[in-house]
């Protein structure tokens, strides 16, 4: 499935002079979040801190956007997004923001443009859920039990 969807956004004052947020090759599932911010951010080790991006998204009802980590951060300074995957929803009108951590032994610098996260957006799938307490068989699954990990390593 190829869905490609025109989403509007608002550029806040404070993300201006930022590109909009964009995937960074054709074959990118995420598109690139950048810090709005006007003065660096020292996050010492072990810290969170919470980062504008300078803009509003308007999604489609049906959809959400995941806020996720970047690898690269992740694997070199030990830099993640708290809340993984975060989500926006369709109904959100405030600005987006990342719950940054620094999981590294040493303090990271965020910088004014710099990339922090990844955005992708998914589509939503609407559900009422049934209780079906009374009517056991109704659920119609194996019985599996334990669950993290109980299907071995």
């Amino acid at each position: 499935m190829n869905t490609h969807l025109h989403i509007n956004m608002q550029k806040l004052p404070h993300g201006e002079n930022l590109p909009l947020p964009s995937h960074a090759t054709s074959q990118s599932a995420g598109l690139d979040l950048m810090a709005a911010i006007d003065e660096s951010i020292v996050l010492p080790s072990l810290q969170r801190t919470l980062v504008p991006t300078g803009f509003i998204l308007h999604l489609p009802d049906g959809y959400e956007a995941q806020v996720r980590p970047r690898s690269g951060l992740a694997l070199k300074n030990g830099i993640s997004v708290l809340n993984t995957p975060g989500t926006i929803d369709s109904d959100y009108r405030g600005e987006v923001k990342v719950i940054l951590i620094n999981f590294g032994e040493e303090p990271f610098t965020i910088e004014r443009g710099m990339r922090i996260a990844q955005m992708v957006i998914a589509p939503v799938c609407r559900v009422t859920l049934v209780d079906a307490t009374q009517d056991l068989a109704a659920l119609n699954a194996p019985h599996r039990g334990g669950g993290f990990g109980s299907t071995g390593l």
